[in-house]
């Protein structure tokens, strides 16, 4: 079963659901129309592998809007945003642990063989494929750019 094809399932489900599935119903439809939207902009059907991409990205913005609401005091969001993000991993594979990062970052930069960080820019074309959806991008930089940098 594919991706979108689960995601259908799930919104099915949760739409029988009505009251308790109300919001898990809501975060699927929003996902799977940013999905559709991918699909019409680039004018073909998603992989599983774009539709990861599309879901990382509906993680990562609603991350990056938690602050904001943090900053507000409107805990009410936050608490919603965190529930939205658990129902959108659920779709994402295992999320690697850092030391699991750390050891992929190293491998890299010995293939590549980077030297200090002007190399960042062709460890990180060739790491991003093998971390994409699986780890959180900024920690990927952090750990780059330590490793990069002379002690």
């Amino acid at each position: 079963m594919t991706l979108k094809e689960r995601l259908e399932e799930d919104m099915k489900t949760a739409m029988k659901e009505r009251e308790a599935g109300r919001e898990r119903l809501s975060v699927i439809r929003l996902a799977r129309a940013a999905i559709k939207n991918s699909e019409i902009d680039k004018m073909h059907a998603l992989s599983d592998e774009e539709v990861l991409t599309v879901l990382a990205k509906e993680i990562k913005q609603r991350q990056d809007a938690i602050p904001d609401y943090v900053k507000a005091g409107r805990t009410e969001t936050v608490e919603l945003l965190g529930r939205e993000i658990a129902i959108l991993r659920a779709y994402m594979p295992e999320q690697m642990s850092e030391d699991e990062v750390r050891r992929i970052c190293r491998e890299t930069i010995e293939q590549v063989g980077a030297k200090d960080q002007k190399d960042m820019g062709k460890v990180m074309g060739a790491l991003m494929p093998k971390v994409r959806g699986k780890a959180d991008g900024r920690l990927v930089n952090q750990i780059v750019k330590e490793m990069l940098t002379p002690s």
